[in-house]
């Protein structure tokens, strides 16, 4: 298995734009193909945008939405990863034949689509049915994986993925920056992004501290050192409809260490080079090897009535961050 080059993304998206933020997926993909990129990883509802589907009728929502692999934005994903021999995740509300709608991510290369994933925790929308199964998929012989922003936060799911094979696990997200009952959050004023390039300081303070990075840093790490997984994170820059997101989009190691961030305010990428040693030498595969699930696999897998916190985001109410 070779080194792997992959570039994780942020950009400031447009709500319902399509055509937009693929020519952002474009730009930046052909940026970091030049770089000598294997991978470039964009965050979730790239094509879409997300914040803004809160409020959108079914009927809205199936507009929005695409069949995949024959809907447009795949088929432009793969003109660009065609042209530019990258490998390309990016996301997008998802329609089936039936008109079920998903939240999904897509992995695509030169010759179509590689691994759909859909949401398994998904809660922008009403309408949105949650996934049902893990994805795992090959990027040059590396076993990857995707879960989507709150798929991460349940544990089990890291876990999961990694069970099944997974050494990259991407994290697309579009988080932080948003009220919730943890100390310290909440939404960063859009004022601090409009004066951004005369004061950057106050803007900087507000997404690296607790309503932004210093949240993410609780918990992400972490999630690749217990599992000895590389997690690609993607998050957007800029506002998302009505609300402000920090970006911070990192790659993290299997020693939980973080090997490249973006940290402008601008639409960019942070590459990193991931190396196959890492996964071995890292304190998490020993723990996997050191498991015992016969003591506790009754009661993880004891029958479980699922309450998740369904809510749309409006400014009225309380995130899930």
């Amino acid at each position: 298995m070779k080194n792997l080059k992959i570039a994780t993304a942020q950009f400031e998206n447009k709500s319902g734009d399509k055509n937009y933020n693929l020519s952002v997926i474009e730009k930046l993909s052909q940026k970091a193909s030049i770089e000598g990129c294997d991978v470039i990883s964009f965050h979730e509802c790239s094509i879409t945008g997300y914040t803004f589907a809160r409020s959108l009728s079914r009927e809205q929502m199936l507009d929005l939405a695409e069949l995949i692999p024959s809907g447009e934005s795949i088929l432009k994903l793969t003109e660009i990863a065609k042209k530019n021999d990258i490998v390309i995740l990016a996301g997008l509300f998802e329609k089936d034949e039936n008109n079920n709608l998903f939240k999904a991510q897509v992995c695509v290369d030169k010759n179509g689509l590689v691994a759909k994933y859909r949401k398994l925790h998904p809660f922008i929308n009403p309408y949105l049915t949650a996934g049902d199964r893990y994805c795992i998929f090959e990027i040059e012989g590396w076993k990857c994986g995707i879960l989507i922003c709150y798929d991460n936060n349940i544990i089990e799911n890291v876990r999961a993925t990694k069970l099944l094979g997974a050494d990259i696990i991407f994290m697309p997200h579009v988080t932080m920056c948003t009220p919730s009952t943890r100390p310290g959050a909440g939404f960063v004023a859009p004022q601090l992004w409009e004066n951004r390039e005369t004061d950057p300081t106050s803007l900087r303070l507000e997404f690296d501290g607790m309503k932004g990075r210093d949240w993410l840093m609780k918990w992400l790490p972490a999630r690749a050192y217990d599992n000895a997984i590389y997690a690609i994170f993607s998050n957007p820059i800029g506002m998302d409809d009505d609300q402000l997101k920090n970006g911070c989009s990192m790659i993290i190691d299997p020693f939980g260490d973080i090997l490249a961030e973006c940290r402008t305010f601008d639409d960019s990428f942070a590459t990193a080079v991931l190396t196959p040693e890492k996964c071995i030498q890292a304190g998490g595969n020993r723990y996997i090897k050191a498991r015992r699930p016969e003591l506790y696999r009754d009661i993880i897998g004891q029958n479980h009535q699922s309450e998740q916190n369904v809510v749309w985001l409006n400014s009225d109410k309380k995130s899930i961050n």
